[in-house]
Order: C-alpha cells, then sequence, then structure tokens
C-alpha cells in the first residue's frame, strides 16, 4: 500500500514538522519518477494538496523537477500553479504540455489567473489568455488593466449577487438554478438597480431564515466597499482590522465589478510581513530557496556594499581616536561591546516600530509616548549594562576610570539606539522611503558611529 507523503504520527503542539512533507515519502516519489512509474507516481502524488505539491517542487532540483512534471502529465492540477513560488512558476509552465497547461489554467478562478499572469513573459501570457473562454479571457485583460498591487488585480470577477428587494426563497431559488457559482463564496452581496453593492447577506443566514424573510433585514452589521484601485496592502489591513470574510469592490461609477475574499487578503498580509522581514536584513523580497548563485549574489550584493559604507564611516572614527587607542589598548578591546550592544538594542526599536508602522499602530497621537518609552528603556537598559560593564572594567583592567568610561558610553549608546529606531523609520515613511528597506542600514550606522564616539572621545577626556 502506497504511504501518504505526510507524517503519519500522531499530531500534537509540540509536534514542529506536523505539516513538513514526509522525507520518506519524498524519496519515494522521486523514485517513482527515476523508474518512470506513472500509476506509482500518480497513487503516491494523489493524497497530497496542491500547496503541498507545490512546496515538493520547490524542494527538489530543476531536473528532478522537469521530470516529474512531465510523468504526472494531465494530472497536473490548476491550483498547483496557483500555490507555486513566483521564482519557479515561469520555470514549471515553459515544461507543462500545452493541452495539460490549458485545462489547468481553466480551473483557475479569475483572480488566480491574474496572479498567474502578472510576472510571466508576453509569450507565456498570450498563450495562457488564448485557452480561456471569452467571458473569461475578457475579464482576465480587464483586471490587469488596474494597477499592480490594486484591489482590481487582487479580486475575483466571479461575483453573487442578488436584487436588494428579493426575499431568502427567491435568493435560494436563483442560487440553485444557476450554472456559474463559484467553487466557494461566503456571503451574497445585495445590489441596488444601478449595481451599487448596499449590503452583505452571509450563507449561513440566509439558509437558516425562512423564505418570506426579506434579504435587507438579514445585512451584516459590518460591510465594506473597496475602491478597485486601492493598494492591497490597504485592502489586506481592512480585512484583518474589521474581520471580513469578503467585500464587493466597485469601480469609478460605484458599481460592482468583482469580489476580494479572506485568502486573497490573508495572502497579501503574509507577502507584507514576509518582504518587511527580507528587507530588514537587506534581502530582496524576491529571494528565495530556488534562487541560482548569479542571481542570490547579485540580489545580496547592494546591500552588502551599503553595509560596508557604514562601516568606513565607523571605521573613520576609531581613526580619530588611534593614538588613544595606542596609548590604552584596554579601548581596542572593549570599544566593540559598546557598539554591538547598541546595534542589538536599535535593531530591536527598529523591528518594533516598522511593524507598528506596517500595521498602523504607530501614528502621530502616540508617536511622541513611544518616544519617550523607548529613551526610558534605554536608560534603565544602559544603567544596568553599565554597572555590569563598569565592574567588568575595573577587574579586567584594574581601572576604575575605564570602568566609569564604559559605563557611561554604554548608557549613551542605548539610549540613543531605543531613540533611533523609533525616529528613523518613521522619518523615512514621512518622505516616501519604505521603512523596512532603509532603516536598518541608516540604525546600524547611527549606533557604531555614536558607540565609537562616545567611548573614544570620553576615553580621551577621562583617561588621558
Amino acid at each position: 500500500m502506497v504511504e501518504d507523503a505526510r507524517d503519519k504520527a500522531p499530531e500534537t503542539d509540540q509536534d514542529e514538522d506536523a505539516y513538513a512533507l514526509d522525507r520518506k515519502a519524498v524519496a519515494q516519489i522521486l523514485y517513482a519518477v527515476d523508474i518512470e512509474d506513472r500509476d506509482r507516481l500518480i497513487a503516491l502524488m494523489d493524497p497530497l494538496h496542491a500547496a503541498d505539491i507545490a512546496d515538493l517542487l520547490e524542494q527538489i532540483n530543476a531536473f528532478d523537477r522537469m521530470r516529474l512534471i512531465r510523468l504526472y502529465g494531465k494530472e497536473f492540477d490548476g491550483d498547483i500553479l496557483s500555490e507555486l513560488d513566483e521564482s519557479i512558476r515561469e520555470e514549471v509552465i515553459g515544461i507543462l504540455n500545452p493541452e495539460v497547461l490549458a485545462d489547468a489554467v481553466r480551473e483557475l478562478d479569475s483572480d488566480d489567473v491574474v496572479d498567474l499572469l502578472e510576472d510571466l513573459d508576453e509569450p507565456q501570457k498570450a498563450a495562457i489568455l488564448e485557452v480561456l473562454e471569452d467571458s473569461d479571457r475578457v475579464a482576465v485583460q480587464k483586471s490587469l488593466t488596474y494597477p499592480e498591487f490594486s484591489a482590481g488585480r487582487l479580486m475575483q470577477r466571479e461575483v453573487v449577487m442578488a436584487p436588494e428587494h428579493w426575499n431568502v426563497g427567491e435568493t435560494i431559488d436563483y442560487l440553485r438554478n444557476s450554472d456559474d457559482l463559484p467553487d466557494q463564496f461566503y456571503h451574497v452581496i445585495m445590489v441596488d438597480p444601478k449595481l451599487r453593492p448596499v449590503g452583505n447577506v452571509t450563507l449561513g443566514k440566509l439558509m437558516g431564515s425562512r423564505r418570506e424573510v426579506l434579504l435587507r433585514s438579514l445585512i451584516e452589521d459590518t460591510f465594506h466597499v473597496i475602491p478597485v484601485t486601492r493598494d492591497e496592502g490597504e485592502v489586506a489591513y481592512a480585512f484583518n482590522q474589521y474581520h471580513l470574510i469578503s467585500a464587493p469592490v466597485v469601480d469609478e461609477n460605484e458599481r460592482l465589478v468583482g469580489v476580494i475574499t479572506i485568502d486573497d487578503a490573508m495572502a497579501v498580509l503574509d507577502d507584507e510581513h514576509e518582504e518587511d522581514i527580507l528587507r530588514l536584513a537587506g534581502v530582496d523580497e524576491e529571494s528565495s530557496l530556488s534562487d541560482r548563485v548569479i542571481e542570490t549574489t547579485k540580489r545580496r550584493f547592494p546591500w552588502l556594499a551599503v553595509n560596508l559604507v557604514t562601516a568606513v564611516l565607523a571605521s573613520l572614527v576609531i581613526s580619530r581616536f588611534e593614538e588613544a587607542i595606542t596609548q590604552v589598548v584596554a579601548l581596542a578591546v572593549l570599544m566593540p561591546i559598546v557598539a554591538s550592544m547598541g546595534g542589538n538594542a536599535g535593531t530591536q526599536s527598529l523591528t518594533v516600530a516598522v511593524r507598528a508602522l506596517a500595521t498602523k499602530d504607530l501614528t502621530t497621537s502616540n508617536l511622541w509616548r513611544v518616544i519617550r518609552r523607548e529613551v526610558l528603556v534605554g536608560v534603565i537598559n544602559g544603567l544596568a549594562f553599565a554597572l555590569v560593564m563598569g565592574v567588568i572594567g575595573v577587574l579586567w583592567f584594574g581601572s576604575p576610570a575605564l570602568g566609569g568610561v564604559i559605563a557611561a558610553a554604554m548608557v549613551i549608546n542605548l539610549v540613543v539606539a531605543g531613540l533611533a529606531g523609533i525616529v528613523i523609520p518613521v522619518m523615512l515613511e514621512k518622505v516616501g522611503v519604505d521603512p523596512a528597506l532603509a532603516s536598518g542600514a541608516f540604525v546600524t550606522t547611527v549606533t557604531d558611529v555614536v558607540g565609537f564616539f562616545a567611548f573614544l572621545g570620553l576615553a580621551v577626556i577621562v583617561l588621558l
């Protein structure tokens, strides 16, 4: 009997690999590919969700990926394409048989087709559009005319709507007789005679009410209409903030043109979180484990160059105190500690600030309160570690004065680090620069320069 490609061990809260692909099953899949046993491959792949198959394709090498896709053939599902990482999606589309690709694309909702087409070259884009039915092609092409990263690109055109004067019975009869309902939907959108959305009715309320009940009496209290040009990040924020399940999308005339569902909104939110994390580390947001060496090198090189510039600036500060370091060698031993502590403290504040800006929790109204908090945290932590380093300075080098210098420098740098970690990302956002992209380099520069200058400057005043 063929094993499922998921671990069969009981799932517990402590099982971190509960949803990871079972290595033994992956090996069996690759063995089936090696011996070209298509029936065995299908039997092994059949229990897997489309997202799991996408993970498998991303984890194996390009040669095995090509052989697996070709052997899998017509079993390839359209949902697999929508789950694939963008870095290998184009490669997979190039491998697929045109007939298999056509069948796979026809299975997708319009929003998934739009997402699929966005990053493809024109020849591949044209080939996919050609296999769509006329109505679907027109809908997808219309969505592609909207700005990138807008609600128009995110929405699906398949909408379930009903006139505002209908009752429950009329709506249910309409749904039962309809041949083109979406595979999944959560609301019936009520519209006025001009096709402007006026409310949402959940399927639960619809199915739980008597036939004669009017739809307008079942409208949800929370109802948000999304303009078609609204940024998808703002859309995701609205879904998360107001606990939306779906929301209608309207054009410039406020007419209903589509709907956004929670799965797409949460995918955007997840992408934005991932992007922020990568940018904070100075890594391109398009990076993935499937990238080639040269691609990865090109993407990381610019940020390493920026870090080199910041390191040179810090070195210039050190060079101004070369004579002091020559006379008191202990300064060279201790000064990395001050800079490192400041850098870590700045990164902590910076991470909190970037996240708070993304969730709109950090605003003009509470900015000064947050700044005061970070400064006080810097003072308290600075004093605590100043005491520790002061004692170390005395015990290690037998110099109370040196202990006092590093203690004072520690307080100064941790206060400045906390302040910089909040102020810099806020200032960058004000001037239209992504805080996650540029804050790290600035904060590191500030903490290094201030740390070295404070420590070495105080040393010159006190010790020499």
